[in-house]
């Protein structure tokens, strides 16, 4: 299990440094999750034990004790390395869609471009999101749209750091006619 997540992590690391989603790793996460069910599983009927021993002996034997923590910190150490993996891709999938690309058109325009090439793979092989990604793009794209569209004069999309230059330019948008600042 140590691989797998050792491989989310490289994976979500290759993703950070690129300028582009690597395809999903579906069943790297599906490992993880199945190890994470079997983990707590394991827990339960660990803790079903002891509470069946502690009424007729009464102590709790050190090995058990070793058992329920070492998996306790396996299924959080899952969990943790799940939740980056999926923040990661879902901080690019924000991130492209704020500059304004169309994640699911280029995506869409690969699969063609591989499948016009006579790839045997198909196009699902080269399929970068998952169908619950696809779905948050669509989701999260439609409210970016509604949230832009409100202030159509302001450019949200621009830089959020403040200019270093002693005078800038002020671009108007609208005549509010004389305006008094604190300095005249």
């Amino acid at each position: 299990m140590e691989v797998h997540t050792t491989g989310l992590m490289q994976n979500a690391k290759r993703v950070i440094a690129l300028n582009r989603l690597l395809p999903y790793q579906a069943d790297t996460v599906s490992v993880l999750l199945q190890g994470t069910r079997e983990l707590n599983d394991s827990i339960n009927n660990t803790l079903e034990e002891i509470q069946s021993q502690q009424s007729s002996a009464g102590q709790l034997g050190p090995e058990k004790t070793a058992s329920l923590l070492v998996n306790h910190l396996c299924m959080r150490r899952n969990k943790r390395c799940l939740l980056a993996y999926h923040k990661v891709r879902t901080d690019k999938i924000d991130e492209a869609l704020w500059s304004g690309k169309d994640i699911l058109e280029d995506q869409q325009s690969q699969q063609k471009q591989q499948a016009g090439e006579g790839a045997d793979s198909g196009a699902e092989g080269s399929n970068n999101l998952s169908p619950e990604e696809e779905e948050y793009t669509r989701q999260y794209g439609e409210l970016l749209a509604a949230y832009k569209g409100q202030w159509t004069d302001i450019d949200l999309t621009g830089s959020l750091e403040p200019p270093k230059d002693l005078f800038v330019d002020v671009r108007v948008l609208k005549d509010a006619g004389e305006i008094m600042t604190e300095y005249g």
